[in-house]
């Protein structure tokens, strides 16, 4: 088990709601090894998102046993789970979740000062460099483009080098000339620090850019195959 950063056993996800009883997830089993780049694909709400909620302990599984980095998340508080995920993961969603109140340089550093890193600010400064913001360091939010403010997310998850590094539908929200630099930014800052990256998409392309793909259907895995990249 030491040389996978994140080892799924037969997880899964309910919910009970208005509608009843939904099962999202039905005994996913599933170990990525340290260093490995996955891309998880399936088409919309067959659970990918799911699988990465639990693997960044977002989401608890309400069966079966998720560990990232040997700890076991669903035996984890919520306080510990984010010590944790500041201290060992980058999570890019497609919305791009930055403080509206924080400059692209306060968004990066936070969460780094919180984390207790006496060199949050130069940190975060030499990540907005690495994705080339670094002129838009005192820019808010609101006046950055979505391409940009995507790249502070991406800044964001890398600032704290994580060993796991998790991106749902990173470009889902971007023009295709944005998406593609902020792929390109993706691999980079992954292959700068090394991480195990798991990358959820639509797109097969995309995907085959990753060491493995997973595909899933209905809450369970229906392929996993070797990519040539991975060979």
């Amino acid at each position: 088990m030491n040389d996978h950063a994140i080892s799924l056993e037969d997880a899964r996800l309910s919910f009970d709601g208005n509608a009843g009883h939904v099962d999202i997830l039905h005994g996913i089993t599933l170990s990525v090894p340290k260093g490995q780049t996955l891309g998880l694909v399936g088409p919309s709400g067959s659970g990918k998102s799911s699988i990465l909620m639990l693997m960044g302990g977002l989401e608890r599984a309400t069966g079966g046993c998720v560990r990232a980095l040997g700890k076991d998340l669903n035996d984890t508080d919520e306080d510990a789970l984010a010590r944790f995920r500041r201290g060992s993961m980058g999570i890019v969603f497609q919305n791009f979740h930055l403080i509206p109140t924080m400059t692209a340089l306060e968004n990066i550093a936070t969460p780094l000062e919180l984390a207790g890193r006496s060199d949050a600010f130069s940190r975060a400064e030499a990540e907005l460099e690495a994705v080339g913001l670094k002129h838009r360091a005192g820019h808010y939010p609101a006046q950055l483009s979505g391409g940009e403010q995507q790249r502070v997310a991406l800044a964001r998850a890398a600032a704290p080098r994580p060993a796991i590094l998790l991106a749902d539908e990173p470009t889902g929200n971007l023009d295709e000339a944005n998406s593609s630099a902020i792929i390109e930014m993706l691999f980079g800052l992954r292959d700068r620090h090394g991480s195990t990256l798991v990358l959820v998409t639509h797109s097969d392309a995309l995907a085959r850019r990753c060491d493995r793909i997973v595909r899933i259907r209905d809450g369970r895995i229906v392929a996993d195959s070797t990519t040539e990249a991975g060979v």
